[in-house]
């Protein structure tokens, strides 16, 4: 038996129509693979989105222990203090508060350490009239009550961590990281950036070494080798 041969003769405008269906399965495909941040299924799942770095105002507080009997600042509370002031200047320049105990066992030894703990931060850069000192009520039993020093400062921050709104079985079925997903870290590197306005806008470059400039110029012409070493 031969085999026989069927060849079929498409119409000029069969042709045109097969064209046209094929550039638009093509731009069907093209707009399935384009990804704007981290989508999947056309539905948006970016964790920088439901939880974005922000800036802020915030309190930054460290606590002093003091105990009753206490009659002057430990050394590595002082140097607690001091560290406390170096990120006061690098981030604020508004108000250190000065917060003691009232009513507590160690409100008098509190009363002789906000005295130390002003001499310190005056000391260490804090101008005499940035300093307030307050009072706060305290129990006459339980902790000792701390001397709590607070400034408020423009930092860079997410929202709360650990909030479940969704059903977890609903995010599986629609393949979707759940809420939480990224929070900690937005939260992690929140943390680490030390200048907050570099999120805003970069910083202006540092002068140049005009010294080490014109070593590189002077090689440069005298046919050098002017690389930096490996």
């Amino acid at each position: 038996m031969l085999a026989t041969q069927t060849t079929v003769y498409a119409s000029p405008l069969r042709r045109v129509s097969l064209a046209l269906a094929v550039t638009a399965m093509a731009s069907l495909l093209q707009a399935c693979g384009t990804r704007d941040g981290m989508n999947t299924g056309a539905i948006p799942d970016d964790y920088r989105t439901r939880h974005p770095i922000t800036l802020n105002e915030a309190e930054h507080t460290i606590d002093i222990p003091v105990s009753s009997g206490d009659s002057r600042l430990t050394t590595p509370a002082a140097d607690n203090i001091r560290g406390f002031v170096s990120s006061y200047k690098g981030t604020s320049t508004g108000i250190v508060q000065i917060q003691l105990p009232s009513g507590s066992p160690n409100s008098a030894a509190a009363s002789r350490m906000g005295k130390q703990i002003r001499t310190i931060l005056t000391g260490s850069g804090v101008p005499a009239g940035k300093i307030v000192e307050t009072v706060y009520a305290a129990g006459p039993q339980g902790d000792a009550a701390p001397i709590r020093l607070s400034y408020v400062a423009v930092t860079a921050m997410t929202g709360q961590c650990g909030e479940w709104p969704e059903d977890l079985t609903s995010n599986t079925s629609k393949n979707r990281n759940w809420h939480n997903f990224g929070c900690a870290t937005q939260n992690n590197l929140a943390a680490q950036i030390a200048n907050p306005m570099d999120l805003v806008a970069p910083r202006g470059m540092t002068p140049i070494d005009a010294e080490r400039r014109s070593v590189v110029i002077d090689g440069y012409r005298n046919g050098d080798n002017t690389a930096s070493a490996d």
